[in-house]
């Protein structure tokens, strides 16, 4: 009689390989150095200027975030729907929160121009610290 039950059945489990991870684990490491270098530079010269830095960073942040979302979260591997289904809501919320603070800072400064005593604040100067002498007045009709 033939043995029906093999040992080999031909069902294998998936191979685990950490190549992918130990790629991005360094990927994510040099973005990072180049973020620290730049920082260090900016804190010794002021260079470059704090716009463009911030800028810089904008870009290497989103590096990370996609390089963490591709291998981590699974979806470089998966179908280009799901990925949009993930991507096209995440574009929209930072849409949101650029809109809104964008808004904020609008009322802030209608707020600021309209606001009667905000206006009279601004108008008023600060009380003189002790020590402090304020500058002479000029008197009239007299030459400098």
């Amino acid at each position: 009689m033939e043995n029906v039950h093999s040992i080999d059945t031909g069902h294998h489990e998936p191979e685990f390989s950490t190549k992918p991870i130990i790629r991005t684990f360094w990927i994510l490491l040099g973005i990072t150095l180049v973020e620290l270098v730049l920082a260090t530079i900016h804190l010794k010269t002021g260079f470059p200027p704090k716009l463009v830095l911030n800028g810089i960073y904008l870009i290497l942040t989103c590096a990370k975030a996609f390089y963490i979302i591709a291998e981590f979260m699974h979806l470089r591997h998966e179908i280009k729907n799901l990925i949009m289904t993930i991507a096209v809501p995440a574009t929209l919320f930072i849409w949101f929160i650029i809109s809104f603070l964008w808004d904020g800072a609008s009322y802030k400064e209608l707020r600021n121009r309209y606001d009667r005593h905000h206006y009279e604040m601004s108008k008023e100067k600060a009380p003189a610290a002790e020590g402090e002498h304020e500058p002479a007045a000029k008197k009239p009709g007299v030459p400098e």
